[in-house]
């Protein structure tokens, strides 16, 4: 350094201007200092002026403090998005995301809590902060484009859904994972480099055999983030798997998992090393924590009497299927199929006539069943009307609102519709096997103009409807998540009306005794999806709910037998819930299967202080 600065003592005044220039640019030799703002002031004060309006001088003081930024964690893209106010507890998740996890999370909040908010949050934040440029966002093709929109409208991201090949080349990206793990996208998004990737529905990667699982692993990353509610459904091994595609070796090799944190497939052990490694890659936000506040749901239940031609078809119907399962020996896992057929005859003439036909098709001719299939399909013949149709059209008609009907049967839901065209009032129907553009175009027109949308079970999960409060169960599944997950689309975070459910039971009929069970026994409507995932996991015998209701339904011999079975069953289900409130943390749930109550004792929430 000493020569450097002595050759350049000796340069010649003559010497050539690069030279100089050279010399010039040397900051240990040359320093320049610009005074003109200094020196500008000074003759203003000297003369007494001239100075600027004080109005300007207060908003160029603004627009300097608005730049400041005071704290390395703060979030900088609330800044610019002054019309977006998130929850306290999705800036906490977003927080902690960038701050604690380094950008690699799995947000498992409880359903209707935000995961996409916080996911938004996250994606807009690194791009604020340059440090994502180009995201891949991969959802369930029904849900799409919902996350443009959000996406757009929430964020001021300028997402596109994948529609073309070329579509592949804009910075961020919506599309299903079907879609991009077939040729010829797949070549083009794997030799992709991506600053983020967000990945909805994660939980169906859970298996590491899948194609999927694969093709994700194979996924060139920065940052990502997986989302969804139910990050173990049945064994430990899908947790294991789905930590490891998003940081692999966080919980070493699956037998170093297994021996350090598995008893059984379904049973942890260590659980403070395990809460330390589950703490580090994932937050659960759940219904019950503090400073997160919905409507209220308001639940009442219809009791309706069958026409004597539905109940004469709905007793003839009993007794074929308990006829049926004396035949098998007691074989309930062949007689499930059959138990649909009662679960039908009280949702629609429609649909137990399809399964009818259906099984007697496939019914050997020479078998005594055929005929008597056929004395059923005679008596189908017969209902001229349907009870529960014409009561939930004077319910929507009272209601004067939107309203959603879900129904378990895609006959049932045909019926309907040509029912309401029938008494000119407009319904869209939402089902399984439309396109991605067919089921936003129901989206759309029910936001619309259409008065009542009529869903199948494919409508019970991913659609967002804020929009309606009103909601009509014609038929009720067996299973309470899955009636949790229908309430869950019009009651989540971002519905400013108190929701209102009303449920459809024939009396003398399986629907009865649900309701019951449901409503009165383990108070259902009153749960949260914690608690309710926890008391289904606990059964014992390992039988799932659907199976005990059909079991009892199947062997009792009378209405009174079939009530004193699904009386004690529900009693069963409260005493799980009363042992869960009354125990203290993992200890007293180490004998249940139930991991996402476990999961949520060892602590991966997200405190935020009111």
């Amino acid at each position: 350094m000493t020569d450097q600065l002595s050759s350049a003592a000796k340069t010649p005044a003559s010497a050539s201007g690069d030279a100089a220039a050279t010399r010039r640019l040397h900051p240990l030799v040359d320093l320049h200092f610009d005074r003109s703002w200094f020196d500008e002031l000074q003759n203003r004060l000297s003369r007494g002026g001239p100075w600027d309006d004080w109005t300007l001088y207060q908003l160029a003081m603004e627009a300097e403090q608005a730049r400041r930024v005071e704290s390395f964690e703060e979030l900088q893209c609330l800044r610019t998005l002054p019309d977006f106010e998130p929850l306290p507890h999705q800036i906490g998740t977003a927080g902690k995301v960038l701050h604690e996890m380094g950008g690699r999370a799995i947000l498992a909040d409880e359903v209707g809590l935000g995961k996409t908010i916080e996911a938004g949050l996250v994606l807009k934040e690194y791009m604020v902060r340059g440090l994502v440029k180009r995201a891949l966002i991969l959802v369930p093709a029904s849900l799409v484009l919902q996350w443009v929109r959000e996406l757009n409208q929430k964020f001021g991201i300028s997402a596109v859904a994948q529609k073309r090949e070329h579509t592949w080349g804009y910075d961020v990206v919506v599309a299903s994972i079907d879609t991009a793990k077939r040729d010829p996208h797949r070549e083009r998004v794997l030799g992709t480099d991506y600053d983020l990737i967000i990945i909805d529905e994660a939980h169906k990667l859970k298996n590491k055999k899948t194609t999927n699982y694969q093709f994700a692993n194979l996924l060139r990353k920065k940052y990502c983030l997986l989302l969804t509610a139910t990050p173990i459904q049945n064994d430990l091994d899908e947790l294991y798997n789905l930590i490891t595609l998003l940081k692999p070796g966080q919980l070493g090799g699956q037998s170093e998992f297994a021996a350090n944190f598995v008893v059984d497939k379904r049973l942890p052990k260590n659980e403070d090393q395990l809460q330390e490694a589950l703490s580090s890659v994932m937050i659960r936000n759940r219904r019950g924590d503090g400073g997160i506040h919905f409507t209220k749901r308001f639940v009442k239940n219809i009791p309706l009497s069958l026409s004597a031609d539905e109940k004469a078809l709905y007793d003839a119907v009993t007794g074929f299927v308990k006829e049926r399962y004396d035949e098998s020996g007691g074989d309930l896992t062949s007689m499930l199929s059959l138990v649909t057929l009662q679960r039908e005859v009280c949702s629609s003439r429609d649909a137990v006539f399809l399964t009818l036909v259906n099984l007697f098709k496939k019914t050997a001719e020479d078998s005594p069943m055929r005929p008597k299939i056929w004395e059923l399909v005679d008596k189908i013949k017969s209902i001229k009307a349907n009870t529960k149709a014409e009561k939930t059209m004077e319910l929507v008609k009272e209601m004067d609102e939107k309203v959603i009907i879900f129904t378990e049967y895609r006959a049932t839901q045909e019926y309907l519709l040509q029912f309401f065209r029938a008494n000119d009032m407009i319904a869209v129907p939402y089902r399984g096997g439309m396109n991605r553009g067919k089921k936003d175009w129901m989206m759309d027109l029910f936001r619309g103009r259409a008065q009542v949308m009529i869903a199948t079970e494919a409508g019970g999960e991913g659609i967002n409807l804020q929009f309606c409060h009103n909601m009509i169960n014609f038929d009720l599944p067996w299973n309470p998540m899955r009636v949790e997950q229908r309430i869950g689309r019009v009651h989540r975070l971002g519905q400013t009306e108190d929701v209102r459910i009303y449920n459809l039971c024939t009396l003398g009929t399986i629907e009865e005794h649900i309701v019951n069970l449901l409503h009165e026994k383990i108070n259902m409507f009153e749960l949260v999806i914690g608690e309710l995932d926890h008391i289904l996991e606990k059964l014992d015998g390992g039988e799932s709910i659907e199976q005990r209701l059909a079991k009892a339904l199947l062997e009792a011999g009378d209405e009174q037998e079939l009530k004193r079975q699904l009386d004690q069953l529900g009693s069963s289900l409260n005493q799980i819930r009363s042992e869960a409130k009354s125990g203290d943390g993992i200890a007293s749930l180490a004998k249940g299967p139930d991991l996402l109550v476990k999961m949520d004792r060892l602590g991966t929430t997200v405190e935020v202080k009111p």
